[in-house]
């Protein structure tokens, strides 16, 4: 971060009891993949998922355990058992376990700084009356518990992960706004309903720059679905919507939104658990007009298209929630408060 400008002394904390994503770690994820061949899960093979099956194995490494002097089993024992573990997987190319020791001590004479109880940390903040957000990675459908198991990522993405990965209890999260865009998308396998394989998600994916953060893979784009919405809603506790990417659907002459599934002659209106029948249903749609005028970039929502603003709308109606803040674009200056007296009380209260 200092090469890029950014001053992260005092202002960087990393949790004591944060768990290390180590090079074997990353070897396992690519080799986990390669052995479930056409049932790959889709992961980022950055080895997040085999640091917590470390972590619920109770042979994780720890940051706070690079400093500590006298652990009850050597940092080198940990490394060395975990390494030796990867190495009889994998079968080749084996890895010193001394040099990726050498590595983390290194690592813990940069890091020791930064290094301290953030649960307590907090807890302070909150004592002093100082403000704090919470954010969250990834999203519903990718939770461990919530999510469309197994595609999903190794760790609790919904609201429940602030207290369980901070260390702090419910009582200290105030309001909850989920961040949703104006339409849908998912990167890597697993089902998704209203997945538009033709010119139309092409060009959402296109318009809308879908690409992964992490490994630049293409997202799988399509309408918004309000059955997922809904499901967000509810497992998280999300009291007001941010809705991004209204720009996206500038010139769309109909917009759909998927309002519930079918599966064979009946309609559901609940996410199914059951990954069989997931995978079978078929959109639900409910057909909006599109708007023709431009949004990108509009930064007052009362210069924005009627068409707009009715989507807007009937998202509200389907998810149940206000939708407090508009994105027309990626600027701070494209963010939109909403005006209206929802989007104010929602602010007041949280």
């Amino acid at each position: 971060m200092r090469t890029l400008g950014v001053e992260v002394d005092g202002r960087l904390v990393i949790s004591n009891r944060a768990h290390l994503v180590l090079p074997y770690h990353r070897d396992l994820d690519v080799f986990s993949e390669t052995q479930r061949g056409s049932r790959k899960i889709g992961t980022t093979s950055r080895g997040i998922g085999p640091a917590y099956e470390d972590k619920v194995g109770r042979r994780g490494i720890r940051v706070g355990d690079l400093g500590d002097p006298s652990p009850a089993v050597p940092l080198a024992d940990l490394v060395r058992d975990n390494v030796e573990a990867r190495n009889r997987l994998i079968g080749t190319a084996n890895m010193d376990w001394r040099k990726v020791l050498d590595q983390l001590i290194a690592a813990w004479e940069r890091l020791r700084p930064f290094v301290r109880d953030v649960s307590l940390y907090l807890a302070e903040a909150r004592r002093d009356g100082r403000s704090t957000l919470y954010e969250g990675a990834q999203g519903t459908l990718l939770d461990i518990d919530h999510g469309t198991y197994p595609y999903v990522t190794a760790s609790n993405a919904t609201v429940g992960g602030v207290c369980t990965g901070l260390g702090v209890g419910p009582s200290a999260i105030d309001g909850v706004m989920g961040v949703v865009k104006a339409y849908t998308t998912r990167v890597g396998d697993g089902p998704m309903p209203t997945e538009l394989r033709d010119a139309m998600g092409e060009r959402l994916r296109t318009t809308g720059n879908e690409f992964g953060a992490v490994t630049g893979r293409p997202r799988r784009c399509g309408w918004f679905d309000a059955v997922v919405a809904r499901y967000a809603v509810r497992v998280n506790g999300i009291s007001a919507l941010a809705l991004t990417k209204l720009d996206v659907l500038d010139g769309f002459d109909e917009i759909r939104i998927c309002t519930g599934y079918r599966v064979g002659a009946t309609r559901i209106d609940e996410i199914p658990a059951e990954l069989g029948i997931l995978s079978q249903c078929e959109p639900v749609y409910e057909r909006m007009p599109g708007w023709s005028t431009r949004t990108s970039g509009i930064s007052d929502d009362r210069a924005l298209p009627p068409e707009t603003i009715a989507y807007v709308r009937r998202l509200e109606e389907l998810t149940g929630v206000p939708a407090v803040i508009l994105s027309t674009g990626p600027g701070r200056d494209e963010t939109i408060i909403r005006s209206d007296t929802a989007a104010a009380q929602w602010f007041r209260r949280a």
